[in-house]
């Protein structure tokens, strides 16, 4: 009785120059990118006596974040650049014309592309954000040495009951504007609200420096007293690193860890839509790299007179596309604001967002491949 091999000949094949050609490709974007990298960092690297072994391996952890970032890209320019030329050289009509369905041509580029989306998933839930510990504390130390809050409106619940609010932040200066604070007491009641043009951090004292200070204290009978001061020194259970961090601070963190994080800043009153964003997109991302696979087949199968050309054309204008589109969603999800009657909660509306550039880009693949030769 014969036995048919579950992969024939021209499925191996597939499969060895898609992945071979796509980690080729991946080193050659790597290598550009160190390149162009060290090039605007090398006066800092030298200036701030950076070791070579820590730059070296500065960079390899870089070629992780980078290489992972461009996955999905990559993957759309490999399936270009070797389907067209088997599309070039007629070698899919052949297929084709030889009763092989287009379903069935797929078949070894949804293999490879599985392997690639599981590596994808478990460097980006767990191996690249261990790389970026190590890139984050190298850029720390060697290379961005200055850290900027870019926030504003920032609410920080400091201890039960009392909240603490600055307008903006300049970490430089250990300075927060517009400073406001309010303790509550039993039953929600205000008791004090404390608000100050400025507060400046005293490190070496462990105290916050208010600056034309207002302070207005609630008595229980509802009378109010209100004092001013020009210069006023208290103790808060706070500091400046409570209202920010540097936002590559959260790709260093474990998926599970990023949980835990985003938990505690629920619980503190920050906002988190970004974070969790980032959260759902570590799994929407690797599956990008279906989507992408499928427009890059449908559209790479077709011989055209304008041959690999037209096809790259193609290639790089649905890429870019696919990633404003995905920035745009995202930027836009993290700052809208849903009503408390809204048919989706905010949490499924994040998870929609996440998903959304992949499930657009999927059906505009599936039209594609409807149209592509059979």
């Amino acid at each position: 009785m014969s036995h048919k091999p579950a992969l024939k000949r021209i499925d191996r094949y597939i499969i060895r120059k898609f992945l071979t050609t796509f980690f080729f490709m991946v080193g050659i974007f790597c290598v550009i990118a160190v390149v162009f990298d060290l090039m605007e960092n090398i006066g800092r690297l030298l200036t701030n006596d950076a070791p070579l072994g820590g730059t070296l391996m500065y960079y390899l952890s870089f070629c992780f974040h980078f290489g992972n970032l461009l996955s999905g890209f990559i993957v759309f320019l490999t399936i270009i650049w070797f389907t067209s030329r088997l599309a070039q050289q007629t070698e899919i009509i052949a297929l084709l014309s030889s009763g092989m369905s287009f379903t069935r041509l797929m078949r070894p580029y949804f293999i490879a592309s599985t392997v690639l989306v599981s590596i994808s998933l478990l460097v980006s839930h767990f191996i690249l954000p261990k790389a970026n510990e190590r890139k984050v504390d190298f850029e720390v130390e060697y290379v961005h040495v200055n850290f900027h809050i870019s926030d504003q409106h920032m609410y920080r619940e400091i201890s039960p009951g009392t909240v603490a609010y600055f307008r903006s932040i300049t970490v430089d200066r250990n300075t927060g504007y517009r400073f406001q604070l309010e303790r509550w007491g039993e039953d929600n009641v205000l008791e004090q609200r404390i608000l100050a043009a400025k507060a400046t951090w005293l490190e070496e004292d462990s105290v916050w420096r208010l600056i034309n200070a207002r302070i207005r204290n609630f008595d229980p009978d509802g009378t109010e007293h209100l004092r001013y001061l020009t210069r006023m020194d208290t103790a808060l259970s706070m500091s400046i690193s409570d209202f920010g961090q540097r936002s590559v601070m959260t790709s260093a963190m474990t998926t599970p860890d990023l949980k835990r994080h985003i938990d505690n800043e629920q619980q503190r009153g920050a906002q988190v839509s970004m974070l969790k964003l980032e959260q759902y997109g570590r799994t929407a991302n690797p599956f990008s790299i279906y989507v992408l696979m499928i427009i890059g087949v449908g559209i790479a199968s077709r011989k055209l007179r304008g041959g690999m050309g037209y096809h790259l054309f193609l290639a790089v204008i649905t890429g870019f596309l696919f990633v404003f589109v995905s920035k745009l969603i995202t930027v836009y999800a993290a700052s809208v604001s849903l009503s408390p009657d809204a048919l989706i909660s905010r949490e499924n509306w994040l998870v929609l967002a996440a998903w959304l550039p992949n499930l657009m880009f999927a059906a505009l693949g599936g039209v594609i491949c409807w149209k592509a030769p059979k």
